[in-house]
């Protein structure tokens, strides 16, 4: 059995900054030390001073498989992740065909074995007519089942009163919310584009069309059936100041209702429009600089419990359409660590906040079973970054299949060194070494 030490490290995690040094045996963690003696035969890694995080677990990815893998599939993101430090994602059912059955979901896991160097879970899809399979759903298969209270791809838009009511009070799991409502985003657009007509519609119009308001209503009325059915409920992507008044602060222990945003809220606002267009159009969208500062201060004080990616690749092609043609989405796992340590960086959060807003919370709000911490006994699931490499990402070293990202051009001031995924080095020093190392993730239920 492979043993692996790691020595002079700042060890993260637990909210606490320990230097030095921590061994792997297999595919755990064993022992962590202020100085440990190597072994025979046993591998010896000099940290030299870089930071030693848990991987981080991107709880809302879109990786496009099956049916979309002209934009990416698990095989492609997957890399891309572990490159960002990424060790772990949970991806989202609207793909084609939806993972909107137990057959479906369980395809996907299928599709995900052999192929991922990171691990993999992957949510249930509510519609409109699937509760009773949302009611049989085993509670160690998933994740969460994921709701679009907003615009979404085919079937997958919930809009019937009674059947979120039912989802809310019977679903097993976690449920996951997009909160956008629809009708008013409708209405929206269609004043925005008889004002204007439709060529003159542009990638500037996105944060009034997909508006706060739009946000804000989808959101009170989720938070509103959680409580009325004691329903476990994580809210994605919060895009609004205005929102965050619906979710309280403090520790993640104890809530039933959570709230997550993204990285890409935390880098761009609606300047940014001006320059990047469709590049930036998501859904939710980026909007007003105010509301980016009123995300990172609720980060700080444990309003917004997860911080992910919404990772969403489209090719350049697409992106490049008129703005009402071109769809919706950030390719962004890549990248998504060495953006969001920019704030560690800029003094606006401590390293071991960040770390369980990265790392801890989404275990701990999933009940992910042995991973998210530097623990003994923990897999061995490991980023190592250098806090004084910066770099200037470069579109020639996307890895994602759609080969753009949104941060071309912005410099980083710290980068991913070494990424680690059950004990083995799946990313080193600027390259994928070729190991698949992914497993399925386990729920502690």
């Amino acid at each position: 059995m492979s043993s692996t030490l790691f020595t002079n490290a700042l060890i993260v995690s637990d909210g606490r900054e320990i230097e030095g040094d921590l061994r792997v045996i297999g595919d755990r963690i064993i022992a962590i030390g202020g100085s440990l003696s190597a072994r025979e035969n046993e591998t010896v890694i000099d940290v030299g001073g870089r930071w030693l995080l848990p991987g981080m677990i991107d709880d809302q990815v879109h990786f496009r498989e099956p049916g979309l893998t002209h934009k990416g599939d698990i095989a492609s993101e997957s890399r891309a992740a572990v490159a960002g430090g990424i060790t772990s994602y949970m991806e989202m059912p609207n793909t084609n065909p939806p993972a909107t059955d137990h057959e479906g979901l369980e395809n996907k896991y299928n599709l995900a074995k052999g192929r991922s160097p990171a691990n993999y879970a992957f949510y249930f899809g509510g519609t409109n007519d699937n509760l009773e399979a949302i009611r049989t759903l085993d509670p160690k298969a998933t994740p969460g089942c994921k709701v679009f209270m907003g615009a979404s791809t085919g079937n997958m838009l919930v809009d019937n009163p009674k059947t979120l009511e039912g989802i809310f009070e019977h679903t097993p799991v976690p449920i996951i919310t997009h909160c956008e409502d629809t009708p008013m985003i409708e209405a929206t657009q269609a004043r925005i584009v008889a004002e204007k007509g439709e060529a003159n519609v542009t990638a500037m119009d996105h944060p009034d069309i997909r508006s706060r308001e739009a946000c804000l209503k989808s959101s009170r009325l989720a938070v509103a059936l959680a409580k009325t059915h004691g329903t476990r409920l994580h809210v994605l992507h919060i895009s609004t100041a205005d929102e965050l008044a619906l979710f309280e602060p403090g520790p993640i222990e104890g809530k039933r209702i959570t709230a997550e945003t993204c990285v890409h809220f935390l880098a761009f606002d609606r300047a940014d429009y001006a320059t990047l267009g469709n590049f930036i159009k998501c859904n939710p969208s980026i909007k007003e600089a105010s509301d980016r500062e009123a995300l990172i201060r609720a980060l700080v004080e444990d309003r917004i419990d997860v911080l992910a990616t919404d990772h969403a690749p489209h090719t350049l092609e697409e992106k490049q359409k008129p703005y009402l043609q071109a769809p919706s989405g950030l390719p962004l796992v890549q990248y998504a660590l060495e953006s969001a340590l920019e704030l560690v960086h800029d003094e606006r959060i401590e390293l071991t906040h960040l770390v369980q807003k990265l790392c801890h919370a989404p275990a701990q709000l999933f009940d992910v079973k042995d991973r998210g911490y530097l623990r003994e006994g923990a897999f061995a699931d490991i980023a190592i970054v250098d806090p004084d490499h910066a770099f200037t990402v470069r579109r020639e070293d996307v890895l994602s299949k759609c080969g753009w990202s949104p941060f071309e051009g912005r410099r980083f001031r710290s980068s991913v060194w070494q990424t680690w995924v059950n004990g083995e080095c799946v990313y080193r020093d600027g390259s994928l070494t070729g190991v698949i190392a992914g497993r399925r993730m386990a729920f502690d239920r």
